[in-house]
C-alpha cells in the first residue's frame, strides 16, 4: 500500500496525494526519536542530503521528511514486524520522492504557456485565509512560523502559487476524462455482472410503541390496533409514525432506509421480507414493546438491471480512465523533463 501526504493550503482541496497532512500553524516541534531515526536512514541512502533534482529544483532529505513525517506513526502501527516497517518505509520514501518530482514537472508544464497565469489576488486571498484560519489573523505568528521553517515570505508565496497550479492542472486532467460512451458502460456491465448482484432488501418504515411500566400486551395491542386501522383506511404510514412512534426515526416518519435481511433481528426479518411494496405488517409483540413495519419499496435478490447501475459504472470507468490517463500524462512529463535521482 502506498501512503501519500496531502498539502494543506487554504481554498485548495489540493489533492497532491492520497493521504493526510496537517500543519499546526505553530513553529515546528523538535523531531521525535522515530522521525530522527528515519531521517538518519534517509541520510544513509542519500549521503549528500539530495534525493533528486527535477528541472532546477533540488529535492532534499528534509523535503521528503516533511512530506512523510505525519504518516510515520500510522506506518509504525500497521507494520507487524520491524522488517515490514522498513520495507514499507522505503516504499513510502520512494513514493514521496516521485510525488515531489511530479509536482515540479506539473508546475513546469503550466508555466510553458506564457498566457497561463495565476492572478495575484488568488494567491493574496489564499495567504490571507491561511493567516486567518491557522494563525488566528495574527501576522506575527505567521512570520514566526516561516522563520522557524527557514522560509522567506517570497518562498512561501511561491509555494502557495504552485499548489494552486497543481490543483488547476489536476482538475484539467480530470475534466478531459468525464465522458464515457454507452457502449463502454454496457461492455463493463456484461463483463462484471457478478459485481452487481444484490441481496433481498426492503426500504423500511417502522413504528415502535415502547412498553412502559403500566403497559401490558393488551394495552399495546389496543394502541397498535388504532394504528393499523388508520393505515388500512388510507392514512400515510409516514404521518402515523410521526404521531405514534417512540423511536429515533420518528421525525423522519420512521424511515430506516434500505436494509438487507442480515441487518434485521430475527424477530423482524421474516415479517419485513414477507411484505410487498406498500404493505403494512401485523403488530409484532416483543418484551420491549410493539412494532409495526411498512415496506416503502422492495428489491429482490439477483443481478441489478443495467439502468439501475449505469451511473455507478460510469463513475468506476471515469476513475479508471483518470488513473490511466494521468499516469500517461505524468510519464510524458517525466520523459520531457530533466530528472536525476540519487
Amino acid at each position: 500500500m502506498t501512503l501519500r501526504r496531502r498539502f494543506a493550503l487554504p481554498l485548495i482541496a489540493a489533492a497532491v496525494a492520497a493521504g493526510a497532512f496537517a500543519q499546526t500553524g505553530q513553529p515546528a516541534a523538535a523531531p521525535s526519536p522515530a522521525s530522527s531515526a528515519v531521517a538518519e536512514t534517509l541520510n544513509l541512502r542519500f549521503a549528500n542530503g539530495i534525493v533528486a533534482v527535477a528541472e532546477e529544483k533540488i529535492i532534499t532529505v528534509a523535503d521528503v521528511m516533511q512530506y512523510i513525517g505525519p504518516l510515520l506513526p500510522q506506518l509504525r502501527n500497521e507494520a507487524k514486524t520491524e522488517k515490514e516497517f522498513q520495507e514499507r518505509l522505503e516504499q513510502l520514501q520512494d513514493s514521496a520522492i516521485q510525488d515531489l518530482v511530479d509536482r515540479v514537472l506539473i508546475v513546469k508544464e503550466f508555466r510553458k504557456d506564457e498566457k497561463r497565469q495565476i492572478p495575484a489576488h488568488y494567491v493574496d486571498n489564499a495567504i490571507a485565509d491561511e493567516i486567518a484560519e491557522r494563525f488566528e489573523g495574527d501576522r506575527s505568528k505567521f512570520l514566526a512560523f516561516l522563520k522557524a521553517k527557514g522560509q522567506t515570505q517570497r518562498d512561501y508565496r511561491r509555494e502557495v502559487e504552485e499548489n494552486i497550479i497543481f490543483q488547476y492542472m489536476q482538475g484539467q486532467q480530470k475534466k478531459s476524462q468525464s465522458l464515457v460512451s454507452p457502449v463502454r458502460i454496457e461492455t463493463y456491465y456484461n463483463e462484471n455482472k457478478d459485481r452487481f448482484y444484490q441481496e433481498d432488501a426492503v426500504h423500511l418504515r417502522l413504528i415502535q410503541l415502547t412498553r412502559t411500566e403500566t403497559d401490558t400486551d393488551a394495552t399495546l395491542n389496543e394502541k397498535g390496533g388504532v394504528i393499523l386501522t388508520r393505515a388500512k383506511a388510507g392514512e400515510k404510514f409516514e404521518d402515523l409514525a410521526k404521531e405514534f412512534s417512540n423511536d429515533m426515526k420518528r421525525s423522519k416518519g420512521g424511515d430506516w432506509g434500505w436494509m438487507k435481511r442480515s441487518d434485521f433481528k430475527k424477530e423482524f426479518s421474516d415479517p419485513a421480507f414477507d411484505l410487498k411494496k406498500g404493505e403494512t405488517s401485523k403488530l409484532i409483540m416483543l418484551p420491549e414493546g410493539a412494532f409495526v413495519l411498512f415496506a416503502e419499496d422492495r428489491k429482490f435478490a439477483g443481478i441489478q438491471p443495467i439502468d439501475e447501475v449505469r451511473d455507478q459504472i460510469e463513475r468506476i470507468l471515469v476513475q479508471q480512465m483518470g488513473r490511466t490517463n494521468q499516469e500517461k500524462w505524468l510519464e510524458r512529463l517525466r520523459r520531457n523533463g530533466y530528472v536525476k535521482h540519487y
